[in-house]
């Protein structure tokens, strides 16, 4: 009403009366009134739009907002697939640089069925010590990275009371060659049964050794009748070693002084699958092979 209040209303109906004079006051009063009313319209009608407007802009608000919370989900989760490849990618880039700075030869299949060149030696070797050896006159050595986990295998072992002792370990192409060559001397084609030709020895690989007692000595007569093959049965996968020639396998006679290290990680799977490390396909081995110094 332009700002004219009941005041204002009152005011302009006294001064109609008295301007109009002997008009009818009532006359008077209905046209102002009337006048009044549809100003008020008006201004309520404005009203109205300008709300519908803000009405109107704030639902537009509203779908512009839910439009950018869905994009935004959208990208977050592109990010997080991203994030998962670039994990899996970052991961994939840590085993293949694994693989590159770990020799294939530590888990491959030997004994009658791959060949192992005779130049093969592993990179470092290191002497195991004096405490464990059968023959404390020699000199015995494993690979440089396997060497720690034997030690602490048979220092487990001696705080149960049980004292394994190495009589073999790594043994080169020559050696093994001289000692196949002894052996059929003795035993004629016999050697064959417990004994590998040059380039086929576990020993070559610096991984391998044969365990016996002070009481069992060096011909292995009942060493898997004593505690301290019990005791490698049952926790020798733990330091990552494993019974290369188990009874009934197609290799060579049963040699329960035989352990292989193949890893933590593959021998505690073999160990759970009750399986023999002969048994698996060469391609499940080198799965572990960039996990074997773990």
């Amino acid at each position: 009403m332009g700002g004219m209040g009941k005041a204002g209303i009152v005011l302009n109906i006294l001064l109609g009366i008295v301007v109009v004079g002997g008009a009818s006051v009532g006359t008077y009063i209905y046209t102002n009134l009337s006048a009044t009313l549809a100003e008020t319209r008006a201004e309520l009608t404005g009203t109205q739009e300008r709300a519908q407007g803000l009405s109107d802009e704030l639902k537009e608000t509203k779908d512009y907002i839910a439009r950018l919370e869905t994009a935004l989900s959208a990208e977050r989760n592109k990010n997080g697939v991203f994030e998962n490849q670039i994990s899996k990618l970052t991961g994939t880039v840590g085993v293949l640089e694994k693989l590159s700075k770990t020799d294939p030869e530590l888990l491959t299949k030997y004994s009658k069925v791959f060949f192992l060149n005779e130049n093969y030696s592993p990179p470092a070797l290191s002497p195991i010590s004096e405490e464990y050896l059968y023959q404390k006159d020699r000199i015995l050595t494993l690979h440089k990275s396997v060497e720690p986990y034997l030690e602490n295998m048979l220092s487990a072992a001696k705080k149960d009371d049980i004292d394994l002792l190495v009589i073999s370990a790594y043994r080169s192409f020559g050696t093994q060659t001289a000692l196949k060559n002894s052996y059929k001397v003795t035993y004629g084609s016999g050697a064959n049964a417990f004994s590998a030709d040059q380039g086929y020895s576990e020993h070559q690989l610096g991984t391998t050794v044969d365990l016996t007692t002070a009481q069992v000595g060096a011909t292995f007569s009942g060493f898997d009748t004593t505690d301290a093959y019990d005791w490698l049965t049952e926790n020798a996968w733990r330091y990552g070693f494993v019974l290369s020639y188990p009874k009934g396998n197609t290799y060579y006679q049963y040699e329960p002084w035989h352990w292989r290290f193949v890893g933590k990680d593959l021998a505690r799977q073999l160990h759970r699958d009750e399986k023999n490390f002969y048994d698996l396909d060469q391609r499940e081995i080198d799965e572990y092979l960039a996990e074997i110094f773990d």
